[in-house]
């Protein structure tokens, strides 16, 4: 505040608003660490979302105001794999499953999902599991 960062101040205080509204939301005990970065991750999620919305309705100038705001959220995130680190992952957990086609999809999505959570979108991981099954 004290620098005058307007997108920076925006972007925190809707943050802080989301875990806020979540301790309301169950305040039987404290948010735990994994609950904060869930919120955070669906707070960046969310702009993602809205930036790819405005440039589909041709507004560059909000589309360029979330991604300032997701630029500041993750700086908070933890580091995301890239996707040759997912493709590894994806492998191991193909020959784990025994999959073999796109078929088997639902055998290895929510074991990648499980064990990239966090650390990579789940879009991502749809598309380099799908590639590799189909290959």
């Amino acid at each position: 505040m004290r620098d005058k960062d307007e997108t920076t101040k925006l972007a925190l205080r809707s943050l802080k608003s989301a875990i806020v509204e979540a301790q309301k939301t169950d305040a039987s005990h404290a948010l735990s660490e994994a609950e904060v970065q869930q919120i955070l991750l669906k707070a960046a999620k969310q702009r993602r979302d809205s930036m790819v919305e405005y440039e589909k309705g041709n507004r560059p100038d909000l589309a360029a105001s979330e991604a300032a705001e997701l630029a500041v959220l993750e700086r908070y995130l933890p580091r995301q794999l890239s996707e040759a680190e997912i493709e590894v992952i994806v492998r191991a957990i193909i020959a784990e499953t025994g999959a073999s086609s796109v078929q088997d999809l639902n055998k290895v999505m929510p074991v990648a999902v499980q064990r990239t959570r966090g650390q990579a979108d789940g879009r991502s991981v749809n598309l380099v599991v799908r590639r590799l099954l189909s290959a």
